[in-house]
């Protein structure tokens, strides 16, 4: 049963929910949906090995630099004392104990040339330390930076294939809508970057389902963003990620699915949210997006989308948004 979010809205009577696509749709389409949703998700965990990668390699380059500079200042301190003692300086050390007038002068002396040894002798084990350190610091960027190559190459490899089954479907590059600000809170990630596997195992407050943990996050962060319109996520389909808990169907018009394409202030509503979501995508793991007549990913930007010749299955009456 469909529930209405308590967003301060008019109670209205809860409209069916729409369908992005078909409930059963035929076999090759729905394995053609699976392919490009595997291969979007490795994208999306390739990229953020990437971002990754480089903001470590940022940080590790930041921390070379200083120990370089300071490397550079023990060698220099390392060489001026090794000219002093070429010159004789430790000799003439000694001759000045020898020459002291009085036990106290003698210990004084002494107590010197005690510290200069020591402070000499901090300053080689430092340089021995420095120069250790330096080199770790760059074998680890050079790990990083092979961490990125990687990825990239990934990346590359997952865009052929999402290309490919784009081009399968006859979809074509489009104009899309763009211009949202980032401002989500962003979901957690594993540590290298990519995003963890989720269950359904949170309730659905649109539905009588469930959403995993990261589309429930996604969902509040639309709704805290301003786009509090109709919304529902969970249903029990055959395929796609509605019944996974990893989408919602966001309406255009406020008081639900409409049959009959938005136009006016509800299309206005729906670019809008549309080009929320884009500017979003990477801080809420966005697999795709749908919105009139076109669908949005990570990788190949926005192309053509032919539904079933509906508002509801070409998703002219409702933003489509799918979570990894």
């Amino acid at each position: 049963m469909v529930v209405l979010l308590a967003v301060g809205l008019p109670a209205v009577a809860a409209p069916a929910p729409a369908y992005a696509d078909p409930s059963t749709p035929d076999g090759s389409y729905s394995t053609l949906q699976t392919q490009l949703d595997q291969a979007v998700q490795a994208y999306n965990n390739a990229k953020g090995r990437l971002d990754a990668a480089q903001r470590q390699e940022a940080v590790l380059a930041g921390r070379a630099r200083q120990t370089r500079a300071r490397l550079d200042e023990l060698t220099t301190e390392a060489n001026a004392m090794v000219t002093a003692a070429y010159k004789g300086g430790r000799l003439t050390g000694l001759a000045a104990l020898l020459d002291s007038g009085s036990a106290a002068d003698f210990l004084d002396r002494a107590t010197t040339l005690d510290t200069q040894l020591r402070r000499e002798d901090r300053t080689l084990r430092e340089l021995t330390d420095t120069q250790a350190r330096y080199a770790e610091q760059l074998a680890a960027i050079d790990t990083e930076v092979r961490t990125q190559q990687a990825a990239v190459a990934a990346m590359d490899k997952r865009r052929t294939d999402i290309e490919q089954s784009l081009a399968k479907a006859g979809s074509q590059p489009s104009g899309g809508f763009s211009g949202g600000t980032a401002s989500a809170t962003p979901a957690p990630r594993n540590r290298d970057g990519t995003w963890p596997h989720e269950s359904c195992s949170v309730k659905d407050p649109t539905t009588s389902g469930c959403l995993t943990p990261r589309t429930l996050h996604a969902l509040q962060e639309v709704r805290r963003a301003g786009f509090t319109r109709y919304a529902a996520c969970w249903r029990n389909a055959t395929w796609g990620e509605h019944p996974l808990g990893r989408a919602c169907d966001l309406s255009a018009h406020p008081s639900g699915f409409l049959d009959a394409p938005a136009t006016g202030d509800d299309k206005a509503y729906g670019d809008r949210l549309a080009a929320w979501l884009l500017a979003n995508a990477d801080r809420l793991a966005v697999l795709y997006v749908i919105w009139y007549r076109q669908i949005w990913l990570p990788s190949s930007g926005w192309r053509s989308y032919h539904g079933d010749g509906t508002p509801a299955g070409d998703h002219l009456n409702h933003v489509h948004l799918s979570v990894q």
